[in-house]
């Protein structure tokens, strides 16, 4: 099989996709937890949960991201390892 995208490209998403999930993880905590920081406000939002709830689908997307990226990294190294010849 071969990577559809480049190894910069898969590693740099591998390690954007692990600091988003993260830090979107401790956000979506805080909100889950209707912290006063994030909830407490006038203009914040009063319904910490749903907002936690729209946060961890967006963890689940960068995980998503992760396995897909390390895939592709992993699929890099495996073509490095056999002596193929780049091109470019």
């Amino acid at each position: 099989m071969k990577p559809v995208v480049g190894a910069m490209q898969a590693w740099s998403c591998v390690i954007i996709s692990v600091f988003a999930i993260v830090i979107l993880s401790i956000l979506g905590g805080l909100y889950r937890s209707n912290h006063h920081e994030l909830v407490g406000g006038n203009e914040d939002p009063k319904d910490g949960p749903a907002v936690a709830g729209t946060v961890f689908t967006a963890v689940i997307v960068y995980a998503v991201f992760l396995v897909f990226c390390g895939l592709q990294g992993m699929l890099h190294l495996r073509e490095n390892r056999r002596g193929a010849i780049a091109l470019s």
